[in-house]
């Protein structure tokens, strides 16, 4: 696997955070709101969104509250083709000038999607969501762990729903699956404003892998 190349040219280009989390809204309101409170600091921090591109449950809250803020060129979607097909009518529902939930991108399949929201990403959230959030999530754990990138991974814990992931972590640790200080790789936020002090705050774990990529 290539080194990812994260946000080339940086001095031109908005800090874009990408956004995993889950296409349905859950039965606890608190994660809708979540959603919508992060977009607001977003909005406030001047930061792009990219994201799985869906437009139903906490993916759509989220793009679509920051598009209502910052306008259509904040958001990026990127969503396979199969699962375009199932978002369609949302999608060509709004007009060309409205773009309600951003700009998207169609890519072939889920590895080419998680690929380019990876590049075009500063750091990572993970809001509520079911398997897909998680497997996303985990990938971009170990990335930083193999030293694929050095990027802040933040774990929103809205209404403690991460707290089964986060004593998983720790029994990790314990039991030396995840050695020295990589149990660290991911960071909790309880609250939304906690987010942006976590991201300008992160440190790289020092027992992160120092491999070589890309040289094959």
């Amino acid at each position: 696997m290539p080194k990812m190349q994260i946000m080339t040219d940086i001095e031109a280009k908005p800090f874009t955070v990408a956004v995993f989390c889950g296409s349905k809204p859950g039965k606890n309101p608190e994660y809708m709101k979540a959603a919508s409170d992060l977009a607001h600091v977003f909005h406030r921090e001047g930061w792009n969104l990219v994201y799985g591109g869906g437009t139903t449950g906490i993916m759509g809250e989220v793009s679509r509250t920051l598009v209502s803020l910052s306008g259509p060129h904040s958001v990026h979607g990127v969503i396979p083709s199969p699962l375009s097909e199932k978002e369609q009518e949302n999608l060509t529902a709004t007009s060309a000038e409205s773009k309600l939930y951003g700009v998207h991108t169609v890519v072939p399949d889920m590895h080419t999607r998680k690929r380019m929201m990876a590049q075009e990403s500063n750091a990572f959230i993970a809001l509520p969501g079911g398997y897909g959030t998680a497997e996303e999530l985990f990938e971009i754990v170990t990335w930083n762990q193999l030293g694929i990138h050095d990027l802040p991974i933040i774990l929103l814990n809205v209404d403690g729903f991460w707290d089964g992931i986060v004593g998983w972590v720790q029994k990790a640790v314990e039991d030396q699956f995840v050695v020295g200080d990589c149990g660290g790789i991911i960071k909790v936020a309880n609250s939304v404003e906690e987010v942006p002090k976590l991201i300008r705050e992160y440190k790289p774990a020092t027992g992160r892998f120092n491999l070589t990529w890309g040289k094959e």
